[in-house]
């Protein structure tokens, strides 16, 4: 059997399909234990945020728990991302502003709980500002999820092609989020 790194974009999206579930509170108790567990690998200045989806309350998500960790330099952003590489997540991008890991894909498919950790310099986080704007606004909220399951068949196995359907209400919720706060 390939390892994961071994494999090419179309077996790994075949192994790991876009899959979209109904809202599950377990999501935000999967986010606490995984920051507990984050906390006291990452430099003290670091914040921690659950971010996409399953950080909405009430809609459809890919029950992946989406961690955005902002630190406050490149050095940081390097450091944390050795000391996670150490502690069992998987690389999968890394710039001097950025990085992105993974923790629950397995060779069999994804794991019972799937984190993707997202490392950035603090104050690149639209991400929350889409996630406070989908919670205070239950109208964009339920928009963003009929989106998302108009697109989920038709990019089951394009995470690619998924993300960019969904760019221009991102964008749009986003943009009017940074006004309003």
């Amino acid at each position: 059997m390939k390892k994961l790194s071994e494999m090419t974009l179309e077996e790994l999206w075949a192994l790991f399909p876009i899959i979209l579930t109904e809202h599950d509170e377990r999501w935000s108790d999967w986010y606490n234990d995984e920051e507990a567990c984050l906390k006291p690998l990452l430099p003290g200045s670091a914040k921690i945020h659950h971010i996409g989806s399953t950080a909405v309350s009430g809609i459809w998500a890919k029950p992946i728990i989406d961690i955005l960790i902002e630190t406050a330099d490149e050095n940081e952003l390097a450091s944390a991302v050795a000391v996670l590489k150490k502690n069992g997540y998987l690389l999968m991008n890394q710039t001097s502003a950025r990085a992105s890991l993974n923790k629950g894909y397995t060779q069999q498919g994804f794991a019972e709980k799937v984190f993707h950790i997202h490392i950035r310099l603090c104050g690149d986080n639209d991400e929350i500002y889409f996630r406070n704007y989908l919670n205070e606004n239950r109208d964009a909220a339920k928009e963003y999820e009929a989106l998302k399951l108009q697109l989920w068949k038709r990019f089951e196995h394009d995470r690619d092609g998924y993300t960019a359907a969904k760019a221009e209400m991102v964008k749009k919720y986003t943009e009017i989020a940074k006004k309003k706060y």
